[in-house]
């Protein structure tokens, strides 16, 4: 009662005393700095890669509360030694810097405490007034209140002014030590110590003798406290100071600006590996200095890991020059993608199960309405296994089974594989699709690389299932983890087989020049690989995989300039490989044979085996593969004893007729055929006093069908003559050969003959002594 008396009579008194704990209690921001940081990130281990400098132009690093010992050693020494024992102020410091101040007639002493100058520091340098050193006391005690003590020493070194544009402890040891300041010695501790108590006179590089002095006073107060002994202090006054700021590493420029762009102003762990990163920085480096001097400036390298999709190594150009695009990250560019896009249809065909692994398919002179494609080299196989054909990164097979497998089919396909820059309907790019018609980006095609061999590796670690989220976005955020999705099992795009066959084709592939042995030795890594190399040779790809990793690789000029040479296989394998020789070894992937079935095939075809397939072996394909028909190209020929010629009951009495299954392919298939296979035998003739009826054939091998000739003239000026050729089953056979109905001359055992038609349309046609015709319809122009 007495007590409600005494509050009832004091009540304003109580008012006040409560409006002024209000004010207090909310006098201290919750935010006691909002200076635009710089944007910095590091590795795995959390080493510096790089920083970009603060919107305000200052070297100011994003609040840390980690303070090395050493530092917060020395800046209480040499700041506040009751930093520990005080409420936020120290009175005696207080009155002997008052004292001090009234006999000077002027302040030379400050008597702040560390509290107080992070209390000042953020309120920008106010006057120093008596009135504004009760502000500071005032917010000083509430943050004491509010932040334990060693939250008021980060503030302090996260924002203590260091120099020039250099603030805070993190800033300044990289810019004056080129360390981080968790290594500094103790000599360079105390000079950051003593440099923010007046560091618009004494920095690195300027008044070097008073900071010499105050760092050695330092030094030697650390001395009789017995903070450090007596070696410790002279082998410390014994470092030189910095001279000048060092420039902040820079060992993934490209990665830093990516996060810059959605994490401005903030420390970001990355998942690089820094060890990785510097010594892919230097092959890129020595790669360039070769490629520059056929003017190739830029290239890019992503290194993912299969199993947690984290980017090991990000280089998203070369140490080019302003001119030629140096700060362009070309990881996330859409470029050309050349031959990059033929695994992924050579798996689907094999998981639709239109192909088998070493089925043959055509590799001729062929043209599709106005395109004709061509094979690198220029030249033609006649047949070739599907595998070889992939490894050799042939054209015309590629287009041929894009045709036969359908267009529209695989491009729902590559949809599935999230490549953000095929945006357009498969029409827009038609069969070029498969040579580089299309556009992608390093980034999304290694993620995709990186799927499928994923998709590998849970098949085989999980009794036979699949994720569902194989395709997910790889991640360079040390604080993210990829999310897989869920068991399950059915596929999510192509089946287990389909991919492990595919890789087997493409850990076939031809290495560069000088590396073509490594399958001779034990220590080699087997690598499924594939290069690409865009029309005009404005893009060189590379793209490798193992079990454990993906290595990608591009390599052009940013600006889209082609040059002689821009080559896959000559510019950017040499530098996959090299990556590779910087991973570990990893075992090859395992075969899923749960998802695989053991057939004869025709060794011959590659084609499931017939019955009179005369070479057989067994081979594990994929089971959607049983479907596929039977070999097509070996038949029963009828011989006589020498196998010289095909006979019949009409002229040799059965019992001397061989009866032996021919592998046979179609005149202009076999017309190259054998060029590369000399042990190729045709199908026998019939022999001449046998009676019965012998399919004939014949093709055209140039002109192309519907194809526009160009005549060239000679340096007489006299227009080039057009070259005709055909194959024919029976090339002894006699051919009549006609210009628009007129007769032009007669062929017998080399089907060739030279013709000088007019400028226009014309149309060629050829009849055979059995009276077979074909006819070819041309455009020439002069």
């Amino acid at each position: 009662m007495k007590l409600v008396n005494y509050i009832k009579q004091r009540k304003k008194r109580f008012v006040l005393l409560a409006i002024l704990l209000i004010i207090y209690a909310f006098c201290l921001p919750s935010d006691l700095f909002k200076d635009p940081t710089a944007t910095v990130i590091t590795s795995r281990n959390n080493e510096l890669l790089g920083a970009q400098i603060a919107a305000d132009g200052q070297w100011r690093f994003p609040h840390n509360d980690s303070i090395p010992e050493k530092f917060k050693t020395c800046i209480i020494q040499f700041e506040d030694e009751y930093f520990y024992k005080h409420p936020g102020f120290n009175p005696i410091s207080i009155f002997k810097a008052l004292k001090d101040n009234l006999s000077a007639g002027e302040v030379k002493r400050g008597g702040s405490t560390l509290t107080q100058q992070v209390i000042r520091l953020s309120r920008k340098g106010q006057a120093r007034t008596y009135l504004e050193k009760i502000k500071e006391i005032i917010l000083a005690t509430r943050l004491e209140l509010r932040d334990s003590k060693d939250e008021i020493l980060g503030y302090y070194s996260s924002n203590a002014p260091f120099g020039g544009n250099v603030v805070g402890l993190d800033a300044a040891s990289w810019r004056y030590f080129n360390r981080d300041a968790h290594q500094l010695s103790w000599a360079e501790s105390a000079t950051l110590a003593v440099l923010p108590n007046a560091p618009s006179l004494i920095y690195p590089g300027k008044n070097q003798q008073r900071l010499l002095d105050k760092r050695n006073r330092l030094l030697h107060k650390l001395l009789e406290n017995a903070i450090i002994d007596s070696l410790t202090y002279e082998l410390s006054i014994a470092e030189e100071l910095p001279q000048k700021p060092y420039a902040l590493p820079q060992i993934s420029p490209h990665l830093l600006q990516k996060v810059a762009k959605s994490n401005r102003g903030e420390r970001i762990q990355t998942t690089i590996d820094t060890k990785l990163q510097e010594r892919i920085n230097l092959i890129v480096k020595n790669q360039y200095n070769l490629l520059k001097q056929n003017e190739i400036h830029n290239a890019s390298v992503l290194v993912l890991d299969v199993h947690t999709r984290e980017v090991l190594a990000y280089i998203g150009n070369t140490p080019t020059d302003r001119a030629h695009q140096k700060d362009v990250d070309i990881i996330d560019k859409p470029r050309s993608t050349g031959s990059i896009l033929k695994p992924f249809l050579y798996a689907a065909m094999l998981d639709a199960g239109d192909l088998l692994p070493h089925t043959l398919v055509a590799d001729i002179p062929s043209q599709f309405g106005s395109y004709n494609p061509e094979n690198f080299n220029k030249e033609f196989d006649g047949v070739v296994p599907a595998s070889r054909a992939l490894s050799r990164s042939l054209n015309v097979p590629a287009v041929r089974m894009l045709q036969d497998f359908g267009l529209d089919r695989f491009h729902q396909y590559l949809k599935q594989l999230h490549l953000k820059d095929l945006k357009y309907n498969a029409n827009h790019y038609g069969l070029s699709l498969i040579l580089g018609g299309a556009e992608s980006n390093l980034w999304d095609l290694c993620k995709s690389y990186a799927a499928l061999s994923s998709m590998l590796n849970h098949f085989s670690e999980t009794s036979s299932e699949y994720y569902t989220n194989e395709f997910v976005e790889p991640t360079f955020m040390a604080s993210e983890t990829v999310d897989f999705g869920t068991k399950s099992s059915d596929k999510t795009l192509f089946d287990a087989a389909s991919i492990y066959l595919t890789y087997e084709s493409l850990k076939k592939v031809n290495r560069p020049e000088g590396d073509e042995s490594w399958e001779f030795f034990d220590d080699s890594k087997q690598i499924a690989w594939k290069t690409g190399t865009s029309f005009g040779f404005r893009d060189a790809w590379a793209i490798g995989t193992t079990k454990d990793y993906v290595v990608g690789v591009w390599v052009g000029n940013a600006d889209g300039e082609g040059r002689p040479g821009l080559v896959g296989v000559q510019t950017a394998a040499p530098i996959l490989f090299d990556v590779f020789d910087l991973l570990p070894n990893s075992n090859w992937f395992a075969t899923p044979y749960d998802e695989m079935q053991n057939v004869r095939i025709c060794s011959k075809s590659g084609h499931r085996a017939s019955p009179i397939c005369d070479t057989t072996e067994d081979y594990f394909i994929q089971v959607s593969g049983l479907k596929t028909v039977p070999c097509p190209y070996h038949i029963l020929a009828h011989v006589d004893a020498t196998e010289t010629y095909q006979v019949n009951s009409s002229c040799e009495n059965l019992s001397d007729i061989k009866h032996k299954p021919w592998f046979v392919l179609s005149p202009l298939k076999s017309y190259y055929y054998k060029t590369k296979n000399p042990f190729y035998k045709p199908l026998p003739k019939l022999r001449m006093d046998c009676m019965g009826d012998l399919q004939l054939t014949m093709d055209f091998i140039y002109p192309k069908k519907n194809n526009s000739v160009f005549l060239p003239k000679d340096f007489d000026g006299e227009t080039n003559d057009l070259i005709l050729k055909i194959a024919h089953s029976k090339p002894e056979a006699t051919i009549y050969w006609y210009l628009d109905q007129t007769y032009v001359g007669t062929t017998k055992d080399i089907h060739e003959l030279a013709i000088l038609p007019k400028k226009g349309k014309h149309l060629i046609t050829v009849v055979d002594e059995f009276g077979n015709e074909a006819k070819r319809q041309i455009s020439i122009s002069e």
